[in-house]
This record gives structure tokens, sequence and C-alpha cells, in this order.
């Protein structure tokens, strides 16, 4: 379970279908705890089931790459 931390990665990029549902909560209290610490709220992030092998998180119409990609920016900060 690891993102690219120097690209993004696009809503249909293969590695997506790798995460597992437990895997995208996790990276969601991953989200929330980095975003917490810089007044970033995401009070309705949720995975909300899967379907054809995806994981769907609900955060907008966001895909779990969106997740992925912020993830990645915050990580990055100091």
């Amino acid at each position: 379970m690891s993102a690219p931390d120097s690209a993004p990665i696009g809503p249909h990029d293969p590695r997506i279908g790798t995460y597992s549902e437990v895997e995208v909560e996790a990276l969601l209290a991953e989200l929330h705890e980095r975003g917490r610490a810089l007044g970033i709220v995401w009070p309705s992030a949720t995975t909300e089931g899967v379907v054809e092998g995806r994981v769907l998180v609900r955060f907008g119409n966001a895909p779990t790459a969106t997740l992925l990609n912020l993830l990645a920016l915050l990580k990055d900060r100091p």
C-alpha cells in the first residue's frame, strides 16, 4: 500500500484497484489526522463500499486517487 510521492495518481490508475476497503479506511484516518494538524477537516470522508473491485470513497465526488494525492501533499509539509 504505497502511493507515489512524486507524481499524482489518476482516478483510473490500475494501482487503485489494489487497495482494500480496510486500507482505504486507514488512509482516510491518516488524512483526518494530518489534516487536523493543519486545521483542515473532512468530517464526511468515509468509504462507501466496493464496485467492480474499486473502493468507493464518499469525499464529495472525488475518487480514491484524490485521497492518495491529498495525503501525498500533506506528507510533503514539514
